[in-house]
């Protein structure tokens, strides 16, 4: 892992020597090292920023193998279920085909198993009668046959049936037990990640603290009175701007327009990044920042949900699915309706998740299925992510 080394704080820019007289071309020099100064350490920071949102991905990704393997589970505890409702099945056949076996032959045996042929002739009374106890034993002897071969078709179920089961309760196994270590190693890669993360934010600071002071001497050098007022000034408006867009997404959502899930950076859009697939997109914001629905939906679920600490889950008219993960809180339970615009959770850092940010997804094939790109679905309800995917 590349960690990103900075300059130190308090690093005095570089100055240039100016000939007496030549105080213009000392002045531009001096500029022009502080802004090559700047570019410099704003590079390092971006790639801060990229280490950061690295982390998180590869955390998410550690969580979604284990969410598959989840689900595997459950497909595989159904199937053994099945299989052993199906033995059950098979095993009653059984004990019912053999108690019928077993009554036939004590009913042949006390009413006709001592009766020949010849002991039917002499017992009846006319050629007819004779006739009717030759049927009887004839049919009793069919009947026997038939019975024992459904005993036999029986028998042949019930080992297909608990073959099948065994094979379920070993696949439940083994699912589960690979299950179980893809937690233990989606909780070390987190474990992992969360460190290295904190790392680079501890660098990350640093080097905005020395961005600063290089802005500031820059500052200086392009003739402003009050250089640290200027550049308070500047920091008040980005700020400024991003409360401005904060507020117009809320009332947008207000009004019930479709809206962005939720305002901030993005820092991770859908794709391959780092050698792992991304399904989603990843919006960085503080905490408790409103997360709204961008379309009108029903709550399917609200809660705990592996991988992603917190999540919501809502599915649209269209059957289209979203996805609200690594949530601080939510304001929604399964079962509600819900309306565009509305704030159903705010931004959280729980789950796999190495900061706080909002993963956004959209699945039009169920849950966990056809996961797809979800800019180009906002993009069709009028919502962009400002050019960040």
């Amino acid at each position: 892992m590349g960690v990103i080394v900075g300059v130190g704080v308090g690093t005095s820019m570089p100055s240039a020597v100016a000939a007496p007289g030549d105080g213009a071309a000392a002045a531009r020099s001096d500029r022009d090292a502080a802004e090559a100064e700047v570019a410099r350490i704003e590079q390092l920071v971006t790639q801060a920023e990229d280490e950061l949102a690295r982390f998180t991905v590869e955390a998410e990704a550690a969580a979604d193998d284990y969410r598959r393997a989840q689900a595997e589970v459950a497909a595989a505890q159904v199937e053994a279920e099945a299989a052993e409702a199906d033995l059950r099945a098979a095993t009653e056949a059984v004990d019912r085909e053999r108690a019928e076996i077993a009554n036939l032959g004590r009913e042949s045996y006390m009413e006709n198993e001592a009766l020949s042929a010849a002991a039917a002739f002499v017992a009846s009374t006319d050629p007819g009668d004779f006739l009717r106890r030759a049927a009887t034993l004839e049919l009793l002897a069919d009947d026997r046959a038939e019975k024992l071969t459904d005993f036999t078709n029986v028998q042949a179920e019930q080992a297909r049936a608990e073959q099948a089961a065994r094979a379920a309760v070993a696949e439940r196994e083994r699912a589960a037990g690979g299950a179980a270590e893809l937690e233990v190693a989606a909780n070390a890669r987190l474990a992992e990640s969360q460190q290295a993360y904190d790392d680079v934010i501890k660098e990350k600071a640093a080097l905005e603290r020395e961005l600063q002071q290089a802005e500031i001497e820059l500052l200086a050098l392009q003739g402003a009175a009050d250089p640290r007022a200027a550049w308070a000034a500047g920091v008040d408006a980005e700020y400024a701007a991003r409360d401005a867009a904060a507020a117009a997404n809320a009332s947008a959502a207000a009004s019930g327009r479709a809206v962005a899930p939720t305002t901030g950076r993005v820092t991770s859009c859908y794709g391959s990044r780092w050698g792992t697939m991304h399904y989603g997109v990843d919006i960085a914001a503080t905490i408790g920042t409103p997360i709204y629905t961008p379309e009108a939906g029903r709550v399917l679920k609200a809660g705990p949900a592996s991988g992603f600490g917190l999540a919501v889950y809502i599915q649209h008219a269209d059957g289209t699915i979203t996805v609200y993960g690594h949530i601080n809180d939510y304001f929604v339970s399964a079962g509600q309706q819900v309306g565009a615009g509305q704030q159903v959770a705010e931004v959280g850092n729980t789950g796999q998740s190495t900061g706080p940010h909002l993963h956004f997804e959209v699945q039009t094939g169920g849950l966990f299925a056809n996961r797809s790109d979800p800019a180009p679905w906002l993009a069709a309800r009028g919502v962009s992510l400002g050019g960040g995917c």
